[in-house]
């Protein structure tokens, strides 16, 4: 089956910190660029952060930039999102895909909550 699963989310305080991880299966994400997006309450999904399949360029939202790392480790199929200096804005549930987002590896996962405490 085609997929990604988010996972590493949780509960943290202001300033704290969280790994996330995409775990990709039945379809190598080696040739794609992915991305991380987040949808807070009541709003619409938004692009957070993306890696390339070709150099590993990153690209981050202005909200997470210097706070947030994208990575990928092609040969576990995964990519990751290291996610410091928390604010509570950024509680949201988060989830990966290719970027621009489609429907390469299905649709869109359950995503991993993460919520940051004031």
């Amino acid at each position: 089956q085609v997929q990604l699963v988010e996972s590493g989310g949780g509960l943290v305080q202001a300033g704290g910190s969280l790994r996330l991880s995409c775990a990709a299966s039945g379809r190598t994400l080696r040739s794609y660029t992915m991305g991380w997006f987040r949808q807070a309450p009541g709003k619409e999904r938004e692009f957070v952060a993306a890696i390339s399949w070709g150099d590993f360029s990153t690209y981050y939202a202005d909200s997470v930039k210097g706070r947030f790392t994208i990575s990928r480790d092609n040969v576990k199929n995964t990519m990751y999102l290291q996610m410091n200096s928390l604010k509570p804005e950024d509680t949201a549930v988060y989830y990966c895909n290719t970027n621009p987002p489609g429907t390469t590896f299905g649709s869109w996962g359950q995503g991993t909550q993460v919520t940051v405490s004031s």
